[in-house]
C-alpha cells in the first residue's frame, strides 16, 4: 500500500505573484471608488452650474421683460397730451418767456412752480426722472439714447438757462440727473453721429427736392 503523497508546497514565487494580484486588485478598485467619487462630485457641481446658469438665464430675461416695460411706459407718457404740450411749449415760448423778469423771478423763488404758468416744469421732472432710470441701470442706456437721445440734447439746450436760474437758490442738485441725462446724450451722439443701424448697412437714398428752394427762401428772408 502506498503512503499518501503530500501535495506539494507553493513555491515562494507563485505565493508572491498572488499576493501581488491582490494587491493590484485592491488599489484597483479603491482607485476606481475614488474615480466614482470624483466623478460624483462633478456631476453634482455640474447640476449645481446648470442650475446657477438657469437662474442667471432667467434673471437676464426678466431684467430684459422689466426694461422692456419700462421703456413702453415712458413712451406712452412721453406721447401724452401734458408731455407733448410742455416740449412744444419749451421749443417756441420758452426763451422769449425768459426775458420776462416776473417770469424768471417765479423760478427764482423758493418754493412751488405752477406748471400751468411755467410748462416747462413738466418737462424738467420728466426729464429728471428718466436720468435717474437711465442712472440706477433700470433702464439700458444705449437703447435710451437711440430712441430719445437727440431729444435730451435739445430740451437741455433751451432748457438750461431756465434750470441756472432755479439753481441759485436750490443748489446743483436741481435736476441734476437730467443734467447728467444731457451729458451722456451729447457723448452718444458723438460716438454714433450716423446712427446704430447694424454692419455693413446698405443706406437708402433719399431725396429732398424741396432743399434747393427752401435754401433760396431763406436767403430771402435774411435779405429782409
Amino acid at each position: 500500500m502506498q503512503p499518501l503523497r503530500r501535495a506539494a508546497p507553493a513555491s515562494r514565487g507563485r505565493v508572491a505573484r498572488s499576493r501581488i494580484r491582490q494587491a493590484v486588485s485592491a488599489e484597483t478598485i479603491n482607485a476606481w471608488a475614488s474615480v466614482a467619487s470624483a466623478l460624483g462630485q462633478v456631476g453634482t457641481f455640474v447640476v449645481v452650474g446648470g442650475s446657477v446658469i438657469a437662474a442667471l438665464i432667467q434673471l437676464r430675461h426678466m431684467r430684459g421683460g422689466n426694461q422692456l416695460q419700462a421703456l413702453l411706459s415712458l413712451e406712452h407718457d412721453f406721447r401724452g397730451p401734458e408731455m407733448q404740450a410742455a416740449l412744444s411749449y419749451v421749443q417756441e415760448h420758452l426763451p422769449h418767456r425768459l426775458e420776462d423778469p416776473a417770469y424768471r423771478r417765479d423760478l427764482d423763488q423758493l418754493g412751488f412752480i405752477d406748471p400751468k404758468v411755467h410748462p416747462e416744469m413738466v418737462a424738467c421732472n420728466w426729464l429728471n426722472e428718466m436720468g435717474t432710470l437711465v442712472k440706477r441701470d433700470l433702464v439700458s442706456e444705449d437703447t435710451f439714447m437711440d430712441l430719445f437721445g437727440r431729444l435730451i440734447v435739445h430740451c437741455w439746450k433751451h432748457l438750461s438757462p431756465a434750470i441756472a436760474i432755479m439753481r441759485r437758490k436750490r443748489g446743483q442738485a436741481q435736476y441734476h440727473d437730467f443734467e447728467y441725462l444731457a451729458v451722456l446724450a451729447a457723448a452718444w451722439l458723438k460716438r454714433n453721429p450716423q446712427g446704430t443701424a447694424p454692419r455693413p448697412f446698405a443706406r437708402a437714398e433719399v431725396a429732398d427736392p424741396w432743399l434747393a428752394a427752401d435754401i433760396a427762401l431763406g436767403a430771402e428772408r435774411k435779405e429782409t
